[in-house]
């Protein structure tokens, strides 16, 4: 059979993992934090006897837009975002370490900061513990205070700092979870990398350019459609030339 028929359904089947992907994005485009996922695709030539005259689409890997989203200012003094580059430590489901750059926190009935998905915030020491407290509060540098239960403003004290971090971004792959992870080496906390408290990072994915992409990848997948109804109908002649022979 033509390989033109195996390039264009190679091109459609790339293309619908494309256009899934793209609607994932967009179904997030409100979720706090999110990091928009790339679709990234490479033409390679069919190997083979022949003229190479066949190219197929392949996938190389899907990463994700490390760009920073829109701050929200909320009444919450543990919702916090990074301000600039870096990123936040959390202790994932699986127990490995994961980051977020944005989180809305609440302390849970062990005393421990986690995330609103129920991941636990990794300090200098582990996962961050916290007493009974008045009020808390979270300085730029990550440092976490309270007024300890049953005291005034004056017995204020810091108690934990979150691990804060910044590694090479080309380090980094986003999982199935939507949290980031760092391949290689442990990273190691950055004391430069600054958190904005009462703060929400939004979902980096641009509504415009999401919109655009869809239509892109319909319209390229309505020409992968075509090109399979081309294949079958150059079969189809072939044969009959060569019936009547």
């Amino acid at each position: 059979m033509d390989k033109l028929l195996y390039v264009a359904m190679t091109g459609a089947k790339q293309l619908m993992q494309a256009q899934s992907l793209v609607a994932h994005n967009l179904a997030n485009i409100s979720t706090t934090g999110f990091r928009a996922d790339l679709a990234r695709f490479e033409a390679r030539p069919v190997e083979g006897p022949g003229y190479p005259s066949r190219v197929n689409t392949v996938a190389t890997g899907l990463g994700f837009d490390r760009g920073a989203g829109p701050l929200v200012q909320t009444a919450s003094s543990l919702d916090v975002a990074i301000e600039g580059p870096g990123w936040i430590a959390l202790q994932a489901k699986d127990g490995s370490e994961a980051y977020t750059r944005s989180a809305s926190l609440t302390v849970n009935a062990l005393g421990l900061l986690q995330t609103d998905r129920g991941e636990l915030v990794i300090g200098d020491n582990g996962p961050v513990a916290v007493p009974p407290y008045t009020s808390i509060s979270i300085a730029k540098d990550g440092a976490v205070s309270i007024v300890p239960e049953g005291q005034g403003p004056e017995t204020l004290a810091q108690v934990a700092r979150l691990k804060l971090v910044n590694p090479d971004p080309s380090r980094l792959e986003k999982r199935t979870d939507g949290l980031v992870r760092a391949t290689g080496p442990a990273v190691d906390a950055d004391a430069d990398v600054r958190v904005a408290s009462n703060t929400l990072e939004g979902s980096n994915v641009s509504a415009a350019g999401t919109m655009v992409d869809m239509i892109q990848y319909a319209r390229q997948f309505e020409v992968a459609v075509r090109m399979m109804h081309v294949a079958d109908e150059n079969a189809t002649r072939a044969s009959s030339l060569a019936s009547l022979n």
